[in-house]
């Protein structure tokens, strides 16, 4: 057992939060001696025969004598007499703490009372709770996976904030540090202020003279709208009063917006009203996605906390995939990601309205359809695949109130860059830890050529801060690496610049961004390798229908042809000519896939896939295919593990650098399954053979995980793989699809 952290913490007050913390101390054996004060006696009687303390007196000075932390868990309207009434007892050098949901008032109260002690105080507030209040309702593990606020004072003792930091850490919970006037800003904007107007709303209708018919027949919108007016009057009496100003301020924030509203209600502004309902149906969806830490795939499909923390319990990080098994019958993957960035952003600068069909409803492009609507744009849906973006045309973007957050998605980031580059407003572009890390300066430095300011990190990379007002120029681009991103970058700036923008490539990348462009009625001329366009025209609104995602069809296409006996349909794939590399590498394998039904489909070519299982041989990549196939990579060295013979691969540089460094990510993967290989720096030589059970770490990249899903289809033992939540970064649904198909996929 390890040694306490502590040997004396002292809990003022014993009710639902003091009462957690002293049993979840008492619980982990992180204090010798967990002592409570509380000016009720049957309290202490409840909190001893409870088991939540080891002693109990209603001397306040009595009960900090010797201790080392001082947990203050009473009203913020009696912090200043507590203070008082315990600063007799405290010993030097001890931390002071608290639970109170207003912190100017304890700190002011501290600096009067205990002016001797501030550098000793650590103002904090744990933001978790129950139906229920009162020692009876303590838990100790009320804070597991809760966040706890710390708003340390410019004079307290750092090494006293890292000892409190550790206390809730070692108590399961997260800890975060905010300023104290920032805390209760935010606080009186989501806390404070709708406690507020649940009491208002209920005590204006039960002042009405029906008001016994109107709570019969209220709905369930009612009740849970209301559901927190059931609080303690007496605790929310004090809030109110100790954080009146930020309360203020909120109450005049919100009653400015809600004017808005009722203008566009008695306007009959059907727009004005679709903006605000939309901008707040996502909102939400992004704070369930925040606390639950889960998803916003996930969270925009919840429609309540309680479902959502049921959802993110029965979602899984690990899968187990079980040997074996074959592919058939017929599976329509997730719409193509590229296209459906792109519909967003084209729409949104579009006139008119825009109507697309196949979105895909994943992190990354759910990423880009956020950053527009933070920027003013109205974006139903997406619903089953349907989004209708009421665009602004080039130049009717608005200043977010915060910078855009990319999440997990390059393409979103760097297409974006461009487009933000001559926009009259200043912007900063972030995104998760994984983004954090990848290079944004092949995109910054032609775009800086064009007249763009554009600064990244000292490595080049995230975040992005964009200074508006720019005029932009017309160039003449030679890229010195093959990127779709890049020149999609450079194109999007260039519709804002002053005459001609043009991009040569070094090899043939997706073209995309072109086509589309084209479908919005926006002239792009192409002279061999390069492409062009003038600025200043204008984009009108269209039809969109997203086809499946070649990219997501690939780890099919590769376990329908590993796994003996696979006969499976892929319908309306997207076969663009710049994004079939896949398809070309593994017929060069001897891959059995055969393209039917051939058609157009909003400028972007798309067909069946027929695939059966052959045997495959291994092969050297040609090199002029590498770009074209460049996100299927992982799904190919499945293929090349399951071959006959070496295959290996020159030229996928760029596989380094997306979510994870795919070569070694892969390799390290493929060896802890039995797989000889050997690494280059732009490649990979892989030995095919026989695939073994084994455990694999995705390094949280969806690709990885997807590719070694399909790996078990040919493995002779289980395969586990870690942190595959990313999946639905790309491809949700991908779970349920491969098990339909026939993949042996369980969610641990």
């Amino acid at each position: 057992m390890t040694a306490p952290l502590f040997d004396k913490v002292t809990v003022i007050g014993l009710g639902l939060i003091g009462g957690s913390f002293a049993a979840g101390i008492k619980q982990r054996g992180l204090a010798s001696k967990v002592v409570a004060g509380s000016r009720s006696a049957r309290t202490l009687e409840k909190g001893l025969a409870l088991g939540v303390v080891d002693e109990a007196t209603s001397d306040f000075a009595d009960a900090v004598r010797n201790a080392d932390v001082v947990f203050l868990s009473v009203p913020v309207s009696a912090m200043a007499a507590t203070l008082e009434a315990i600063k007799p007892g405290l010993k030097k050098g001890v931390i002071i703490t608290d639970g109170g949901s207003v912190k100017g008032s304890v700190i002011d109260a501290a600096k009067a009372s205990l002016p001797e002690f501030i550098s000793r105080l650590v103002p904090g507030h744990p933001i978790a709770g129950k139906e229920k209040s009162g020692v009876e309702a303590a838990d100790a593990n009320l804070y597991v996976q809760h966040r706890v606020i710390l708003t340390p004072t410019n004079k307290t003792d750092p090494a006293a904030t890292q000892k409190i930091r550790a206390l809730w850490t070692a108590l399961g919970a997260e800890v975060l540090e905010m300023d104290a006037q920032e805390h209760d800003r935010v606080l009186a904007e989501t806390s404070h202020l709708p406690h507020l107007l649940a009491f208002s709303l209920v005590d204006t209708l039960a002042r009405q003279g029906d008001s016994v018919d109107i709570f019969r027949y209220a709905a369930g919108g009612f009740r849970d709208f209301t559901r927190i007016a059931s609080s303690e009057p007496g605790m929310w009496h004090d809030i109110f009063k100790e954080n009146s100003d930020a309360v203020l301020q909120a109450l005049d924030m919100f009653s400015d917006g809600l004017a808005q509203f009722r203008e566009a209600v008695v306007k009959g502004d059907s727009e004005k009203l679709l903006a605000i309902m939309t901008r707040a149906n996502s909102a939400r969806a992004h704070f369930l996605a925040l606390s639950a830490r889960s998803s916003f795939t996930r969270a925009t499909t919840t429609t309540d906390e309680s479902s959502m923390s049921k959802a993110v319990q029965s979602a899984s990080a690990q899968w187990q995939v079980m040997p074996g098994g074959k592919l058939s019958g017929r599976v329509r993957v997730a719409g193509d990601k590229s296209i459906s960035h792109r519909s967003i952003m084209l729409g949104a600068l579009a006139e008119g309205v825009t109507e697309i069909e196949g979105f895909l409803e994943g992190e990354d492009a759910l990423a880009t359809l956020q950053a527009f609507r933070d920027m003013g744009v109205v974006i139903e849906g997406p619903s089953a695949g349907k989004v209708r973006v009421h665009g602004v045309g080039l130049h009717g973007l608005k200043p977010p109130a915060r910078g855009l957050y990319m999440g997990n998605s390059g393409t979103s980031m760097r297409l974006l860059m461009g487009l933000l580059s001559a926009q009259a407003f200043d912007v900063e572009l972030t995104g998760d830890e994984s983004l954090t890390r990848r290079p944004m300066e092949r995109v910054a430095k032609p775009l800086r050529e064009m007249g763009a300011a554009i600064s990244t990190t000292g490595n080049g990379t995230p975040p992005v801060n964009i200074r508006g007002g720019k005029s932009m120029k017309g160039m003449q681009y030679q890229m010195p690496v093959a990127s779709a991103q890049v020149k999609s970058a450079v194109l999007l700036a260039g519709l804002y610049a002053e005459g001609i923008t043009s991009v040569t490539e070094p090899a043939p990348t997706r073209d995309h961004t072109e086509r589309m462009l084209t479908g919005f009625g926006y002239s792009v001329a192409r002279d061999g390798a390069t492409c062009s366009l003038q600025g200043g025209g204008k984009l009108m609104a269209c039809n969109l229908e997203v086809p499946a995602d070649i990219s997501s069809s690939a780890f099919f296409l590769v376990g329908a042809s590993i796994a003996q006996g696979s006969d499976l349909l892929l319908p309306h794939v997207g076969i663009n000519p710049t994004r079939t590399g896949v398809i070309d590498i593994l017929k060069l394998m001897g891959a059995d896939i055969s393209i039917e039904n051939e058609r157009d489909a909003g400028g972007e070519p798309v067909a069946d896939l027929r695939v059966k299982s052959a045997k495959l041989k291994g092969i050297v990549i040609p090199e002029h295919l590498v770009p074209l196939a460049i996100d299927e990579f992982p799904a190919i060295f499945v293929a090349a593990a399951c071959a006959e013979g070496e295959t290996i691969l020159h030229g996928a540089e760029e596989l380094r650098v997306k979510e994870s460094d795919r070569i070694q990510v892969m390799a390290d993967g493929l060896t802890a399954l039995g797989i000889d290989n050997e690494v280059y720096d732009d490649g990979i030589r892989i030995q095919g053979g026989q695939i073994h059970g084994g455990e694999i770490q995705s390094h949280g990249d969806h690709r990885i995980a997807m590719s070694f899903a399909m790996a078990a289809l040919r493995a002779d033992g289980p395969v586990v793989i870690h942190d595959t939540a990313n999946v639905a970064t790309s491809f949700p649904g991908f779970a349920e699809l491969a098990r339909g198909a026939g993949v042996q996929l369980e969610s641990l």
